[in-house]
């Protein structure tokens, strides 16, 4: 198992974000923004500690920001696919007015506030071909819990690898009332984001999780 080092990881998702200019989108001087969430560093470094390096499939946290900080659009419109240049888009069957109403699930917990932390986050390849009501059930058995939009982009953000081609994954842990579950898959060269249905399997699709642990800046 190759061991890494959580802190150097930190910085580089941080300068990442930096570097595609969410400060400027957040209404922050880069000061400000880096002031902000620097101090979920130290978590960083203690919940990822002994956990292996990143692969494509699976790494071991996510600094997610939230839209509570940067628009979901946005931050969608900064993904791109590894090594490619066509950035992300929302699905025409997606209205941007919809995406207001996909909350995390009361299971998540997930912190309130414009950053945090998740750990151990898998894209879920098990889970393709099944629909998502089935895999929630069998990553509950497992104790994990599934990625929302905003840990979606998050991940393919600041590792772009993670999505490709029939390894593309439902956002089953934000959910707006009805059957439709959001996903991240790829279209003409670029990252989308757009939604599936609940009971409905795809085999170019997983369902992505993660540990049920997010550390927030409180």
């Amino acid at each position: 198992m190759t061991v890494f080092d959580p802190a150097t990881e930190f910085d580089r998702q941080l300068d990442g974000l930096v570097h595609l200019g969410y400060p400027a989108l957040a209404g922050l001087s880069e000061a400000a923004f880096r002031e902000l969430v620097t101090p979920l560093r130290d978590a960083a470094t203690t919940g990822a500690a002994g956990l292996p390096a990143p692969t494509e499939a699976r790494v071991p946290f996510l600094l997610v920001t939230t839209r509570d900080l940067v628009p979901v659009t946005d931050r969608l419109a900064l993904t791109t696919l590894a090594g490619k240049r066509k950035t992300g888009i929302l699905d025409r069957n997606f209205p941007v007015d919809d995406l207001p109403r996909f909350d995390p699930i009361k299971e998540l917990e997930a912190p309130a506030g414009p950053a945090y932390l998740l750990f151990d986050v898998d894209r879920g390849e098990e889970f393709r071909n099944l629909a998502p009501a089935a895999a929630m059930e069998r990553m509950t058995a497992q104790q994990r819990l599934p990625l929302t939009i905003d840990e979606g982009i998050a991940f393919i953000t600041h590792f772009p690898a993670a999505l490709a081609s029939n390894r593309c994954f439902s956002l089953v842990g934000s959910r707006c009332g009805d059957k439709r579950v959001p996903a991240l898959w790829i279209s003409q060269g670029a990252p989308k984001l757009g939604w599936c249905w609940y009971g409905n399997p795809h085999t170019w699709l997983g369902s992505a999780t993660a540990r049920p642990v997010r550390m927030g800046l409180d």
